[in-house]
């Protein structure tokens, strides 16, 4: 047995060194069949490997499976469930994820959401053993029928496409759909500025079908007042007081009643930032002018650059706050605050242009009553006789006695008749209003006395009527 064995190895040795003795003398050939051998055994691999990728990969087939399942062919999906009978009633559910801005030049808002819509079509229902919905993309929305809700007032809005549009249609067997989408629009929102900075804003984004009115489609609040959801929302110059969904009819003249619905929210304007930009700069503006009541009347240049400053800086805040809000036909809080602290700045130029030109005038009385005084005595006397200096000292008067020897003061008293004496109190004359203006105008430093306390007190005084009504 054992040498039978040998035999059988010595042969298949002979067998295969012809072959080895050609190999090793033609190394190309070797080589060659290495190569195929490769190739061969890689293009088997590589049918096996693709045969299980087609078994795997059946998006097509699914495709196929999921429009025969739903019947799509079959039906005429331009036309409404249930056309012909009552309102097909469709749901809406919002979710709002934020308010991107709030333009108060172009008296509008931008908010993204989530809209979702829920109806039934009994066209799309399908059997199915454990009753589990399928989901699907924007593909298959675009064969089927589904609610035309638009935004009422609406600016600009665009369906989100990154990286791919941002839909879901999800189906239930008994033919209850889902169709949500996230949307960024723009919309109107009347605001009244009446009380701006110090106002609340109540804006709306409006829903309504576009072309089925209330006998085909009839839009209502999914779950209620439940739903309406928010994200937490936090803006700039705005606190979002509330968010509440209401419903209402709209009226078209010709086409009709259509169901509206309102996502109704409520803005408070932050204050704090314009007292910072606007309110705090102007107190400053008109406490800075009152600085000009302590510089001296005759500091002329201090004082009117002064006055001169503070207008330029008043009408610098105005204009920037005009530039960042809506031509409106009507006066706004900011502007009566505005204009009336310009109002106290003017005036201050005015009371040092008064308190000039008084002084001014005081001035050039006593340099004429200086140049009466250095008028000749003597001069004076060559008429009667007598002096008309009024400003003779009294201690240079000679006594009563040598007066009444005089004969110039004997004529006078003669000419005059003595009054008999009344005993009594001595009443006091009030002055008139021009006797204290006069009186006034001859002290023009005191018109700085009296504006260093009526300014304030007025300005105090508006401060707090303005914020007892505005606040």
């Amino acid at each position: 047995m054992k040498l039978v064995l040998l035999v059988l190895r010595v042969l298949c040795l002979a067998s295969l060194w012809p072959v080895t003795l050609l190999d090793n003398r033609y190394p190309d050939r070797k080589r060659n069949k290495d190569v195929y051998l490769g190739e061969h055994a890689k293009h088997k691999f590589r049918g096996r490997i693709d045969h299980k990728l087609k078994r795997k990969d059946s998006t097509k087939s699914l495709l196929i499976k999921t429009e025969q399942l739903l019947r799509i062919e079959d039906h005429d999906f331009a036309m409404r469930p249930g056309f012909g009978g009552s309102a097909i009633p469709v749901g809406i559910d919002v979710q709002v994820e934020s308010i991107d801005s709030i333009s108060e030049v172009n008296m509008d808002f931008t908010m993204t959401l989530y809209l979702r819509h829920y109806w039934k079509d009994e066209r799309l229902a399908f059997p199915s053993t454990n009753n589990l919905s399928r989901t699907f993309d924007g593909r298959l929305v675009k064969k089927i029928w589904k609610p035309d809700v638009f935004f009422v007032h609406s600016k600009r809005s665009f369906i989100h496409d990154t990286t791919m549009e941002n839909i879901m249609l999800r189906v239930y067997p008994d033919g209850n759909i889902l169709y949500s989408v996230r949307i960024t629009v723009t919309s109107l929102c009347s605001m009244d500025f009446s009380r701006f900075p110090l106002d609340t804003q109540n804006c709306s984004l409006e829903l309504e079908s576009y072309a089925y009115n209330e006998n085909d489609l009839m839009l209502y609040w999914k779950n209620g007042n439940d739903s309406l959801r928010t994200d937490e929302i936090a803006l700039s110059q705005f606190f979002i007081e509330e968010f509440h969904p209401s419903h209402g009819l709209a009226l078209y003249s010709s086409t009709g009643w259509y169901n509206r619905l309102y996502i109704n929210f409520i803005l408070r304007r932050h204050i704090f930032f314009f007292m910072l930009q606007t309110y705090f700069p102007t107190m400053l503006m008109v406490v800075l002018s009152w600085v000009s009541f302590w510089i001296d009347r005759r500091a002329v240049p201090a004082r009117v650059s002064l006055g001169i400053t503070t207008v330029l800086t008043m009408s610098t805040i105005i204009t920037g706050v005009s530039a960042s809000m809506p031509q409106v036909s009507y006066v706004k809080a900011v502007d009566i605050y505005l204009w009336t602290s310009f109002l106290f700045v003017f005036l201050s130029v005015i009371e040092y242009a008064a308190v000039n030109y008084f002084t001014t005038k005081e001035e050039m009385k006593k340099l004429k009553q200086l140049k009466l005084s250095e008028f000749d005595a003597s001069q004076a006397m060559a008429f009667d006789g007598c002096f008309h200096d009024t400003d003779i000292e009294l201690s240079t008067f000679p006594p009563m006695s040598d007066l009444n020897s005089d004969p110039c003061m004997t004529s006078l008293n003669s000419a005059v008749p003595e009054l008999p004496r009344i005993m009594g109190t001595r009443l006091r004359r009030r002055r008139s209003i021009r006797q204290s203006v006069n009186h006034i105008m001859s002290n023009s430093y005191k018109i700085d006395s009296y504006s260093r306390i009526i300014f304030p007190v007025a300005y105090i005084f508006f401060n707090f009527i303005y914020w007892s009504i505005y606040s």
